[in-house]
């Protein structure tokens, strides 16, 4: 029997059609790692950042797990003056998610979600389901139903 979280109880209950994978992993395991323990593209992977702004507002950015989030481009489309990420510490009372497991979706209370423009290109991408060694791929029209979220182009320039 598969062990379920929170985030594929969600897509059930919301009976969103996902796939859930999983990967071993040792604590210390980076995006692009995951992505090629899933024998993924690293653009169809994304982890999922939360930020806070000037105003003391809370957002999360879901972005490719190869791509660094442009803290100036974020906060621009969020409207913000800046935002800068919230320290490791805070991610767990703030989310109930860990460092490494945090998903856009079944955080303790919603926040405005940004993901990055290019999940309009993917039929299907992957993210967090929540913990760690685990993700679930959804079509971004899917995901759409279960959270509100707009998209912008969010990374930096490589």
């Amino acid at each position: 029997m598969e062990e379920k979280t929170n985030v594929m109880r969600v897509l059930e209950q919301k009976k969103i059609p996902y796939k859930s994978h999983t990967y071993e992993a040792d604590g210390s395991t980076s995006g692009v790692e995951v992505a090629a323990a899933l024998g993924e593209d690293v653009s169809r992977v994304f982890k999922t950042l939360v930020t806070v702004g000037k105003t003391g507002q809370h957002y999360v950015f879901v972005i490719p797990v190869a791509c660094e989030l442009d803290l100036k481009k974020a906060a621009r489309a969020v409207g913000e003056k800046s935002i800068e990420m919230i320290k490791s510490k805070e991610l767990l009372p703030l989310t109930g998610y860990i460092h490494g497991g945090c998903s856009p979706i079944g955080m303790k209370k919603f926040f405005r979600t940004t993901i990055h423009e290019s999940v309009k290109t993917c039929g299907t991408f992957f993210f967090s389901a929540g913990k760690i060694g685990f993700q679930v791929e959804v079509a971004p029209a899917d995901l759409a139903k279960v959270i509100r979220y707009e998209t912008a182009d969010l990374v930096a320039d490589a």
